[in-house]
């Protein structure tokens, strides 16, 4: 008996293809902005310094020879016959008078800065002191205080203070002795007022307080003593310095 040849296993089938697995989405990221610089609060610039010129700044308060106690409220150009000129504009309040000086000039005009506290404790000691009056004619003498007046030297001027100091039991004073005697007790006490930051009523006070610790004449040796200036020459131009 023959055995039928086994049928050929039919042709596999291929082997269905799967379908690609749909890829998952993901949720949508919000885009985010870079976050803005935090403004940083402006620092304070320090003010610029005043400018200081041959020594001296604007606000400052100097002493001028010939007028005593001011201010310079500013520093500015001015041109003069084609050339620029530096100047100091310097204010004296209680004379209502505003004085332009030359900066190069300053110095040799004799400007200076207020006197140091020193020189001011010298000033007020010198006031305390006994009168010196030397026996020349009224006339040379008063030149004398006036130039000391116009120096601009604290310590001079308060001897023209000092010397031509009265007090109540004394004869009073001339014309000429009066306005030379307050010429120089305004500079002294405007200088002292500025220098120890007081009003010119307190300054006042403390160079009254130093004169009356001074010692006096009476009015015996006051009389005799302006008698013998008045008739006094000129001849001795020195003088003899009478303890006053």
């Amino acid at each position: 008996m023959t055995q039928k040849a086994p049928k050929k296993a039919a042709a596999a089938a291929p082997a269905p293809v799967r379908a690609a697995a749909p890829e998952a989405k993901l949720p949508p990221v919000a885009e985010t902005k870079p976050a803005a610089p935090i403004a940083e609060k402006p620092k304070p610039t320090a003010k610029p310094a005043a400018p200081v010129k041959h020594g001296f700044k604007p606000l400052e308060f100097v002493v001028y020879p010939a007028h005593g106690v001011g201010q310079i409220l500013a520093v500015e150009e001015q041109e003069v016959a084609g050339f620029k000129l530096e100047l100091f504009v310097i204010s004296f309040a209680k004379d209502k008078m505003i004085l332009k000086v030359p900066t190069p000039k300053s110095i040799a005009v004799g400007m200076r800065k207020l006197a140091s506290a020193e020189v001011v404790k010298q000033a007020l000691n010198t006031l305390t002191g006994r009168a010196r009056i030397k026996r020349t004619m009224w006339s040379r003498r008063a030149q004398e205080y006036e130039a000391k007046i116009n120096s601009g030297d604290l310590v001079a001027i308060a001897e023209v203070v000092r010397d031509l100091y009265r007090s109540e039991a004394q004869p009073e004073q001339s014309y000429s002795e009066r306005q030379l005697y307050e010429a120089a007790l305004d500079r002294v006490a405007r200088e002292i007022a500025a220098v120890q930051k007081l009003t010119e009523t307190e300054s006042l006070k403390v160079i009254e307080t130093q004169l009356q610790k001074s010692p006096r004449r009476g009015k015996a040796e006051d009389s005799e003593a302006d008698l013998e200036a008045e008739a006094g020459s000129d001849g001795d131009d020195g003088g003899i310095d009478e303890a006053a």
